[in-house]
């Protein structure tokens, strides 16, 4: 997992962060490894070698969590819109939703996940009861927030999604050297 964290950065930093460096590593892929791209492009998934050239050269469409769960509506089939966030994403004004994203890209789905982080310490507080979560289990974290706190941001690029991404290989496990199988461990 590639995890970068932001200080002084709001959900639009972040955003353009994560775009930025999956741009870059998209770029570096094509320019460094042509033999093998073509290799992929030829026999694991025509197409990988354009595919990644939009990734690279084209701006990114990003939607409201509103305007997509509006498109999703739409759709014939049935999607689940759970409300659960992780305690520490920064509440929006509207207090039904959080700074938060999702980078969806083709085959793979969730890329990228990230949020501004919430520096408030009576916003954290009040989602920890919200949870039932025991803030005596959460004192470092919220001292963090007690002893000094700025607006930052943060993000989680899964490894092997972006090997699988960038290779057009389709099953995440030919992407993992070490993969689990359920019931390969006995104890």
């Amino acid at each position: 997992m590639i995890e970068p964290e932001l200080a002084f950065a709001d959900l639009d930093d972040d955003m353009a962060c994560a775009t930025a460096y999956l741009q870059y590593v998209v770029r570096h892929i094509l320019d460094n490894c042509k033999e093998d791209m073509e290799f992929f492009n030829t026999w694991i998934e025509k197409g990988i070698i354009d595919r990644l050239s939009n990734v690279a050269e084209k701006d990114f469409v990003q939607l409201t969590y509103t305007d997509a769960v509006e498109l999703l509506l739409k759709a014939k089939k049935k999607f689940e819109f759970p409300d659960i966030k992780a305690f520490y994403m920064r509440q929006n004004d509207d207090g039904k939703t959080v700074a938060a994203m999702d980078m969806l890209v083709p085959r793979v789905g969730e890329l990228i996940g990230g949020s501004q982080r919430e520096e408030r310490l009576d916003y954290l507080e009040a989602r920890l009861d919200s949870l039932n979560l025991n803030k005596d289990s959460y004192w470092w974290y919220l001292d963090l927030r007690r002893y000094g706190s700025v607006p930052h941001a943060g993000f989680g690029l899964g490894f092997e999604r972006l090997v699988q991404f960038a290779t057009g290989i389709d099953n995440i496990r030919d992407a993992i050297p070490f993969p689990r199988t359920p019931g390969s461990a006995e104890f």
